[in-house]
């Protein structure tokens, strides 16, 4: 359990240490500090001799270490771009300053004016002429040597996650970047960004469960959307004709490695294309990435295949990227053709034997109530998509079970649909997009089928259909989720790991019996 005396008693040294920088004429929590340059620019200014004092620079940072030599006291501090050393000489400072020096604990923010210096060691200094406090931390930081080690610790305080721990902040800015190349590569081709409405009145544009709230003026139930698909289609009817748009999507459902109730969606969609238009567009948009991430680890990205690692093995973002239709992948690794019924249906028991189908399903098949093409998508899901490596588009879906996807005039029975999996994991979602308003509604009526009127997903967006029988011109349609392309990018393994702040369960009592002592 918790032990208040101990952490009381730090925060009260911390405390008195605040009222004395008042007594000492100061502002404890700071003022603006203007002036001030990064501490990888002050870097670049220091002589390469040592003990000779070269430019005046002004930087702010925290304080991750002290230790004192002497008549010296030596501080390093820290900001977005790098470390430095500070060196506070007692015969140097006023008294006044060396005892607001004094007050100083390890996570405090300071602003430095002082000269750069080498060290008879080598080592790049600041040598302090006037310190500012910026703001007193009143909290313990982690302890030096073994820092938080607890994971969930680390993911509900962020902010010491990134403060304390190497690498995770470099991490989360390559998120945006990786973002940014993202727009950059969409911008170049003319895709307009635009944001739709985050509350709906309908859940739809994908099956899944979503979060349920009430607005209170109109007296009416909204629902958290959980795809961007169908508001983006209206804007494509009214003439918009390259969309995009980048944003949260919330799914009431399970919470793993690969999942977060919350999650970052791109959609896209392109008047006159289709599915393979958004195959050279997701080549394009992922390629550029990855170039971006290894841009940041240094690498000549001009020279070099955009290989990447991911764990003990690596991923080749060089496109053009493999293409497979879903046919040839079901046979080569379930050992049947999808479209033999007894086949695959032998096969899904013997999977379910071995656990990776579910007895609830099986019994369902048996009972005769489930489509056989959703038989032959809970085999596929089974035993293809974890032995896909990839990046491979997997192309040509069975038709009843894309409902918004047009299908091959060849083929009526295929839809025009790719998935693009990774190591095992779906990456991006890409239709043909279905434009035909009557036959758009007599799918959703198919879908909706057996489901409770009161279940959200059993309701038809009449204005999705209203907006079809003005006139979708044809199109393909994208969707990549950018946690899982973040995740692949910068060898995650955990999605909560590139969400900024990922969804914890509410803190309770927290144990902190082994709250780290200062450090000095």
């Amino acid at each position: 359990m918790a032990n208040p005396k101990k952490i009381d008693r730090f925060e009260k040294a911390r405390l008195e240490k605040l009222n004395k920088i008042v007594e000492l004429g100061h502002d404890p929590f700071g003022q603006r500090f203007d002036g001030h340059i990064s501490i990888s620019s002050a870097r670049e200014e220091c002589p390469e001799e040592s003990g000779v004092n070269g430019e005046k620079v002004r930087v702010a940072g925290r304080i991750v270490l002290r230790r004192k030599a002497g008549k010296l006291r030596f501080f390093d501090i820290k900001d977005a771009t790098g470390k430095i050393q500070l060196l506070f000489s007692r015969g140097d400072l006023s008294p006044e300053q060396w005892e607001l020096m004094g007050q100083l604990d390890l996570g405090d923010l300071i602003g430095i004016d002082g000269s750069m210096r080498r060290t008879d060691s080598g080592e790049i200094s600041i040598w302090v002429e006037e310190l500012t406090v910026l703001c007193k931390s009143l909290a313990q930081p982690p302890e030096k040597h073994h820092g938080v080690t607890d994971v969930e610790t680390l993911l509900r305080h962020r902010e010491l996650d990134l403060i304390y721990t190497e690498g995770v902040r470099d991490k989360l800015v390559l998120r945006s970047q990786i973002i940014n190349s993202v727009r950059s590569t969409l911008g170049q081709q003319q895709f307009t960004e635009v944001e739709t409405p985050v509350l709906h009145a309908i859940a739809g544009g994908a099956a899944a469960r979503p979060f349920t709230t009430h607005h209170n003026a109109l007296d009416i139930d909204l629902y958290l959307r959980i795809a961007l698909e169908l508001h983006l289609k209206r804007l494509m009817v009214g003439g918009i004709e390259r969309v995009y748009e980048i944003g949260r999507v919330f799914r009431n459902e399970g919470i793993d490695a690969t999942h977060n109730p919350e999650f970052t969606m791109i959609e896209i969609y392109q008047a006159y294309g289709n599915y393979e238009s958004m195959m050279d567009l997701t080549e394009a948009i992922i390629s550029d990435a990855a170039r971006v991430v290894l841009k940041a680890s240094g690498k000549d990205v001009e020279n070099e295949r955009l290989v990447l690692p991911w764990g003990d093995k690596t991923i080749n973002f060089t496109p053009p990227f493999q293409r497979k239709t879903y046919a040839e992948l079901f046979e080569q690794h379930a050992g049947c053709s999808m479209t033999d019924g007894d086949a695959v249906r032998k096969k899904a028991q013997e999977l379910g034997a071995q656990g990776a189908i579910k007895p609830e399903f099986l019994a369902q098949m048996e009972s005769g109530h489930i489509h056989p093409d959703v038989i032959v998508s809970e085999v596929f899901e089974a035993c293809v998509e974890d032995a896909l490596e990839g990046p491979v588009f997997v192309m040509d879906y069975p038709a009843s079970i894309c409902p918004l996807t047009k299908r091959k005039q060849s083929d009526p029975q295929i839809a025009e649909r790719f998935e693009l999996f990774v190591h095992g994991m779906e990456l991006a979602n890409a239709y043909t997009e279905l434009n035909d308003p009557k036959l758009q509604e007599q799918l959703f009526l198919t879908q909706l089928e057996g489901l409770p009127e009161e279940d959200s997903m059993a309701k038809m967006d009449h204005d999705f259909i209203s907006a079809l029988k003005v006139g979708m011109p044809p199109a393909g349609g994208l969707g990549i989720g950018i946690d899982r392309l973040v995740m692949l990018l910068t060898n995650s393994h955990s999605i909560r790991d590139i969400i900024f702040l990922p969804l914890l369960r509410p803190e309770t009592v927290a144990s902190k019996e082994d709250t780290p002592k200062e450090t000095k």
